[in-house]
């Protein structure tokens, strides 16, 4: 089955007046109550920077091992440069992913402490401009992100900059995936196993080739479409867990093309957006009642962030 997954235009909210604004949060928050993934039109990612990153993906991973395993950088739990295929797995399965992929993150402004917390990006030497146009999109989508989550703060009656001193420097990754041609019969149909992403949201520019699924309220598989030049926003867990189950963090998967399609690539760039480590993710007061019990114990960001790497295996105990 295959659904056009609810849209909305971003420049609604930011350039709108009060009418369209409020008609963008409602369009928004119920997209997020009832789907959890919706297709975001004027998000102000130019697509040119867009085209010339995946350009330079498609020549980093077209690299031979030798090479791109110098990038693998031990101790990092995956969070900066390579990671290697078949390193990462889902929540609750030992198959691992039909994937190998790169990890962009923060570069701190200003002289925020939290610097310490953050290690160094990893630059490729062969391809200087990989992490240079990495950079520049990474801040295109921080920017994108912020806008949707000051929307998301006025559907959940907060005040609008909630979320802004918490994203500020905060532990986002950009990552690059490359999902290598099929060359056997695979032991799965499943190139990324059933998950839900960790973070407040997710941002994805569309992938290089079909498979993305989400798992709806009648616990049917749909195909995930989303028009040209849209990118697809997508709840994680930290959002859902603030707000008490309000908001969905959706199960999705990446399944295997057609046989026919087997010697295609697939290449899929998600940006994760995630907190700072000490966001308390308690769930809000306004999202707790008779109807919505308490659903979860007091956890902060970084906590709940290592929980999770340890459950998908890129962090050893």
């Amino acid at each position: 089955m295959e659904i056009g997954i609810p849209s909305v235009d971003l420049s609604q909210y930011i350039s709108g007046n009060s009418e369209a604004r409020a008609e963008f949060v409602k369009k928004l928050g119920e997209a997020y109550e009832d789907v959890g993934f919706v297709a975001v039109n004027n998000h102000g990612i130019p697509q040119e920077l867009i085209d010339s990153f995946y350009n330079y993906v498609e020549k980093f991973f077209s690299m031979d091992y030798d090479n791109k395993s110098q990038y693998e950088i031990p101790g990092l739990a995956g969070q900066r440069g390579y990671t290697s295929f078949g390193k990462e797995h889902a929540k609750g399965s030992d198959a691992p992913d039909l994937k190998e992929f790169w990890q962009i993150g923060q570069e701190v402004k200003g002289d925020d402490p939290i610097k310490n917390q953050y290690p160094d990006n990893v630059k490729v030497s062969e391809i200087p401009e990989f992490t240079e146009q990495g950079r520049y999109l990474y801040s295109a989508f921080e920017e994108a992100g912020s806008h949707l989550l000051k929307a998301i703060a006025v559907f959940l009656g907060l005040e609008e900059n909630y979320f802004d001193d918490k994203i500020y420097n905060g532990n986002s990754i950009l990552r690059a995936i490359h999902y290598p041609p099929i060359t056997q019969e695979p032991k799965s149909a499943i190139r990324a196993e059933q998950h839900e992403d960790i973070n407040l949201i997710t941002l994805l520019v569309g992938a290089s080739a079909d498979g993305l699924q989400l798992l709806n309220m009648q616990n049917e598989w749909i195909n995930i479409s989303a028009p040209p030049g849209f990118i697809v926003v997508n709840v994680g867990d930290m959002l859902q867990r603030l707000t008490n189950n309000r908001l969905r963090s959706t199960t999705h998967r990446v399944v295997n093309p057609p046989k026919e399609k087997w010697h295609t690539h697939r290449y899929s760039i998600p940006f994760f957006l995630h907190p700072r480590s000490e966001m308390s993710l308690e769930c809000l007061d306004s999202c707790v009642d008779e109807e919505n019990p308490l659903q979860y114990e007091s956890i902060t960001a970084g906590e709940y962030l290592e929980e999770r790497l340890i459950e998908i295996g890129l962090l050893k105990k």
